[in-house]
């Protein structure tokens, strides 16, 4: 286990390239990184000052639960929150902790496949395919979505399980899914439906004692997992009453397609040409020809067992659910799944897919290997994992860098009194993203509230001062919110408006009563004129 970590060590080092060299400073240029970066660094800094307000962040004030209007990345941010207290900068944990995601997935599925095949070398492919599909590279922005490592360690777990029969496995499982949970809820929810097929499927092939044992095993499993799924529900749901289900709309725009599991990213090196401009975001479900026909392999050149004709099912299930509107189980879940409601993205299931053809592809190269001699065998391996890597190369990554020290102006705003804090320009409705993703990440370093805020659902509140704010300073309505909102300081960056619109704007609060001018500081976007309600 020591040398395959070594090995996805090495590779994933490969794979991301530059990002080992840039491991401190730099990272995929989205704005979920903000978003990333907020989420560590809150959980970091709640559970040093206020554990029972975890799931409180500071923005979209006057909102509480903040954290819980997307995924939390608890498991991330628990094992991240040490590298914060000793003084590690906030970039460098962010990326760690992102690889750490993709090498701990590959080490999973190695541990899946080696044990399903006997075969170190099925292990090392298979553990290659899983960490490093397009899937994974149209992802790279997303910490939640590196983190399907539980799920190869969940179907390891009820294999022995059903294999012996024994509590730990069973216990093992469940808790496998929590913790899947607790890192990804997309993947957490996807797996609880997927285990229960494969689940069922397994357990029909068992009879008399053995049946039973496996059952109780495995009863024993959903009675953790649905505990500790149970418990992390709570503050997910009373969010869930504020802000509803998500739309028709935003479900198809998400869903995918059967043609997206012939499109990866454009960044992609070997299919470059037949990428560019093909599929979109969330809909690059590539699994490259490598694996497919190594798949086919084991279909073909072995006499397939139980458990690799239940992941052939079960690749099929998450195939069809993946197409989600589209297709007809995940629209069935849908309406008698309450959870699922929560849920735009069905094309997530594409990850299983993966998971579920990268073990099937370590049944089809076991079977080549076994068929040749040993002297051959890691020459064999080595070929397989580089025709996949190769189908897979995307590096070097398009990376920017991040800041790990607050700008002179937040450095000034961390010193100044309590208070809540509105930066302008806010978005508009219907362009939610603006600078709030960097505004939030921005925020850990004053830890004031901010009226601001970014996250996978937007409060009903923060859509409509948004609406107030559209035609700010002009619409007075933009004042009474500031009164409505506490807000003690308000932030103005003009350089972000289009056109001379923040001149206007700058004109308008200078002539305000209750406004006090406190300075002009530099925001790492240009310069930041500040003002203080009286």
């Amino acid at each position: 286990m020591i040398r395959a970590s070594l090995i996805f060590i090495l590779l994933t080092v490969a794979m991301t390239w530059p990002q080992a060299a840039q491991l401190s400073t730099h990272a995929w240029d989205h704005f979920d990184v903000y978003f990333n970066l907020w989420r560590l660094r809150w959980i970091a800094h709640a559970l040093a000052s206020s554990p029972t307000h975890l799931f409180d962040g500071n923005i979209f004030y006057p909102e509480s639960g903040a954290l819980t209007l997307s995924d939390a990345l608890l498991v991330e941010g628990l094992l991240g929150a040490p590298l914060f207290w000793v003084g590690l900068p906030p970039v460098l944990v962010h990326n760690l902790l992102l690889l750490a995601g993709i090498v701990g997935s590959a080490l999973g599925m190695f541990m899946l496949a080696r044990h399903l095949t006997g075969s170190y070398g099925a292990g090392l492919l298979a553990g290659a395919i899983f960490a490093f599909v397009p899937y994974r590279f149209d992802h790279y922005m997303h910490m939640e979505l590196q983190w399907a490592m539980w799920i190869p360690w969940t179907f390891w777990a009820l294999d022995r399980a059903l294999e012996t029969g024994a509590p730990r496995y069973g216990a093992l499982t469940g808790l496998f899914v929590g913790l899947q949970m607790l890192s990804s809820i997309y993947y957490g929810i996807f797996l609880s439906l997927l285990l229960v097929l494969v689940a069922t499927l397994l357990l029909v092939t068992k009879r008399g004692r053995d049946l039973r044992r496996a059952s109780a095993s495995v009863a024993i499993g959903a009675a953790i997992a649905a505990f500790i799924c149970a418990l992390y529900a709570i503050p997910y749901l009373s969010t869930h009453e504020k802000v509803g289900n998500r739309s028709e709309l935003d479900i198809a725009t998400f869903s995918a397609r059967p043609s997206s599991y012939l499109f990866g990213t454009p960044e992609n090196w070997l299919y470059r040409d037949k990428f560019e401009g093909r599929g979109m975001p969330e809909r690059r479900l590539f699994p490259g020809i490598t694996a497919a026909v190594l798949a086919l392999a084991g279909l073909l050149l072995r006499s397939p067992n139980a458990t690799s004709l239940v992941y052939l099912l079960a690749m099929i299930a998450a195939f069809e659910l993946s197409l989600g509107i589209r297709g007809y189980s995940y629209m069935f879940l849908h309406a008698h799944v309450p959870i699922l409601g929560g849920l735009r993205a069905p094309a997530r299931f594409g990850i299983f897919v993966v998971f579920f053809l990268g073990a099937l592809a370590a049944f089809g190269y076991a079977a080549i290997e076994s068929s040749v001699r040993p002297q051959a065998r890691r020459i064999i391996g080595a070929i397989a994992v580089t025709v996949a890597l190769v189908e897979y190369w995307v590096a070097p990554l398009p990376l920017i860098e991040y800041p790990n020290k607050p700008p002179l102006l937040y450095q000034w705003l961390a010193q100044q009194p309590p208070g809540v804090v509105v930066e302008l320009p806010m978005p508009i409705p219907n362009q939610l993203t603006g600078a709030d993703a960097e505004i939030a990440y921005m925020s850990t370093f004053h830890w004031k509230p901010v009226v601001n805020g970014y996250s996978g659902y937007f409060p009903r509140s923060y859509l409509q001062r948004l609406d107030r704010m559209r035609d700010f300073p002009e619409d007075p309505r933009g004042f009474r919110q500031f009164a409505h909102d506490g807000v003690r300081y308000v932030i103005v960056h003009p350089d972000l408006y289009q056109k001379d619109r923040g001149t206007r704007v700058l004109e308008a609060l200078a002539v305000r009563p209750e406004l006090i001018q406190l300075g002009v500081f530099d925001s790492g976007r240009g310069k930041a004129f500040v003002f203080r309600r009286r």
